[in-house]
């Protein structure tokens, strides 16, 4: 059995790193905030921000020194901040907790998530289940979309807390992260919470909802279940914006990053070449060329032919079985991911930062995608017997849907390709957004598996029309996928 791997066509990338980098997002987040500011003050008729991001563009970084700046305009008294999911918004409580302090961070919660927050969280904000628990003198409410947009929110915000500096609503300012992940139905509940609407999200992440033909029968740019962004992209009481550099990737994954943004005048990395570095010293044989090439950084795509055939396109063991022998051989060689350390502005500290099973970083080592949740099945019982294999903690090896992993960050990506197997492209399975996103998890590399057959595919299959719903990101399917 041989493995064989054919090099990239030859891109020329012309690209700064490290601090020059990191600067540009710098220079872009500055610019926000004086448009915040000036919407404010009353020196301009902003309305709403929004800051469009790549995948792995440190965006939070950028909202949680906006949030902490404006809270301390003149004419700011209280800010919300929401995002779709719960466990999106509890880490944005914990760090503005920590930069603000416990008592200027409120995060309110349903009563039956209550007890889910963790530890953490309570120690960096207050945590309430009701409203009228939200002490008056925070000047940050951390919510879910769904609790802040509840039948009578509004109004039970305003009978607690007051209006904030606007005199009419209850925040001077509303951050919603994950902005392109909340549809314009939910977006709507939460518009009249304050008159400043500041949006900061990943643009090539999934819609919130596949969306079919427009229910709307007025205006043709509004579509209920459309991210909410997507409506003000020529308004003239909106600021746009996009972060140009990226913190996640290796710097040779940049090509990848710039063919699913290809409409973006710039996108650098701060990751310089050699900064990542997979080591697996046991390796041989075709593990060993497999993970020496994923370890280059350079996305590495493998289709392994002589398999049984597969239940069905989307649910395939023998393949899921050929990605287990790959990992057995990487676990049982010692495997350990190492990397530059950076400080705030992007530059290198000089100190060297590995990641290996069991050491408890924050961030998964190896997680598995799939697009079925019959194939995510198989990949589960895959990792529970490597676990026990090798002791592994649960955060070293993990499966998931990639739909459910949207906005996550992991070491190495080992994803089963969205077409493999497949005989047609429908929306499903040539979604851009859901290669978008399997294809920017990884800070370290990208191993995609597939049975041959993808350039015939592509070749053959009619082209699907580009959605038509102005979602932003290359919609030109099938060719990009």
């Amino acid at each position: 059995m041989t493995v064989t791997f054919t090099p990239p066509q030859d891109v020329e990338v012309s690209a700064v790193h490290h601090t020059h980098a990191a600067a540009r997002n710098a220079e872009v987040a500055e610019q926000a905030l004086g448009q915040l500011r000036d919407a404010l003050s009353g020196e301009s008729n902003v309305q709403r921000i929004l800051l469009k991001a790549a995948a792995g563009a440190g965006k939070s970084f950028v909202l949680k020194r906006l949030v902490a700046e404006v809270v301390e305009h003149p004419r700011c008294l209280r800010v919300g901040v929401i995002a779709f999911q719960n466990r999106q918004i509890w880490p944005i409580a914990e760090s503005l907790g920590d930069v603000l302090g416990r008592d200027a961070v409120c995060l309110l919660v349903s009563k039956d998530r209550y007890g889910d927050v963790a530890d953490t969280v309570h120690q960096a904000a207050q945590v309430v289940a009701s409203t009228s628990a939200i002490p008056q003198s925070c000047t940050v409410v951390v919510a879910t979309s769904h609790k802040l947009g509840a039948i009578g929110e509004r109004a039970r915000m305003l009978n607690h807390l007051n209006a904030g500096s606007n005199g009419s609503a209850p925040f001077d300012v509303l951050f919603v992260d994950e902005a392109w992940q909340l549809s314009h139905h939910l977006f709507d509940r939460v518009m009249k919470f304050a008159p400043i609407v500041v949006g900061v999200g990943d643009v090539g992440q999934l819609p919130p909802l596949e969306v079919g033909s427009n229910p709307w029968r007025g205006d043709p740019r509004y579509n209920p279940y459309r991210a909410w962004p997507t409506q003000y992209g020529d308004d003239e009481f909106t600021w746009s914006a996009e972060l140009p550099a990226v913190w996640r990737p290796a710097a040779e994954q940049l090509p990848l990053w710039r063919a699913l943004y290809p409409e973006w005048g710039e996108l650098n990395c701060v990751a310089a070449p050699n900064d990542r570095r997979l080591l697996a010293p046991g390796l041989t044989d075709i593990a060993e060329a497999v993970w020496q090439q994923v370890g280059t950084g350079t996305p590495t795509l493998l289709e392994v032919d002589g398999l049984p055939d597969a239940e069905a396109a989307d649910v395939d063991l023998p393949l899921v079985e050929s990605v287990e022998l790959l990992l057995d051989a990487l676990f049982a060689a010692g495997v350990s991911l190492e990397r530059a350390e950076y400080d705030d502005t992007g530059t290198p500290t000089g100190q060297t930062l590995a990641s290996k099973p069991s050491d408890g970083s924050p961030d998964p080592l190896v997680v598995v995608l799939a697009t079925r949740n019959q194939a995510v099945d198989d990949a589960a019982d895959m990792v529970e017997r490597l676990r026990d294999q090798y002791g592994l903690g649960e955060t070293d090896l993990v499966a998931s849907t990639v739909d459910s992993w949207q906005g996550q960050t992991n070491g190495l990506t080992v994803a089963i390709h969205p077409l493999t197997g497949a005989e047609e492209l429908d929306s499903f399975n040539s979604a851009f957004g859901r290669l978008a996103v399997t294809c920017t998890r990884a800070t370290h590399g990208l191993l995609m598996v597939s049975r041959p057959g993808l350039d015939q595919l592509l070749g053959d299959a009619p082209a699907r029309p580009g959605t038509p719903f102005g979602e932003p990101g290359n919609r030109l399917l099938p060719r990009q996928t």
